[in-house]
């Protein structure tokens, strides 16, 4: 896992943002993306890209998390209809610290002190609005690096390794 200040993804502005839905976060994930890229986040859309009501939101969270967890995007943005499923498999990957945000507070707090690097949204249940302002405070926040978030975070990464190594 390495030590999240390490990892850009934590100590600098991320700017390599992966997003993934199934079809109850799609048009959410649609108009996140949108503005991202408005914003000059380069997007890399992990699916699915086109609406799909048969589709699984495993299949597009799984490789969303993998990416984040090897820093091949910066942070992870996963959008299901609650965001309960796609936060529930997103924390399935080692390296991969995924929760699902409806305020502010665990937007920030979650990265400032638990290195969140995936935030999982529900597409069914934020204003499109709302999730925009937690995604900004999200890719706003970096990790604190305070003694006691490495050693917890180091507890992590050691219960990761027994559980999936």
């Amino acid at each position: 896992m390495g030590h999240p200040d390490s990892m850009n993804t934590m100590s600098g502005a991320p700017k390599r943002i992966g997003i993934a839905a199934d079809h109850g976060g799609f048009d959410l994930k649609e108009l996140l993306a949108g503005r991202l890229r408005e914003a000059g986040y380069e997007v890399v859309d992990f699916g699915n890209r086109q609406l799909n009501a048969d589709d699984d939101y495993p299949d597009s969270v799984v490789p969303l998390a993998h990416a984040v967890a090897r820093g091949a995007v910066d942070r992870g943005i996963a959008v299901c209809g609650s965001g309960v499923g796609a936060c529930v498999v997103a924390n399935k990957v080692a390296g991969a610290r995924a929760a699902l945000i409806h305020e502010s507070f665990s937007a920030r707090q979650g990265v400032e002190d638990d290195a969140m690097n995936v935030i999982c949204l529900g597409g069914r249940v934020l204003e499109p609005e709302s999730a925009w302002e937690l995604v900004l405070v999200f890719l706003a926040a970096r990790f604190s690096g305070a003694e006691r978030h490495r050693r917890r975070l180091a507890k992590i990464a050691e219960t990761e390794s027994r559980t999936f190594g």
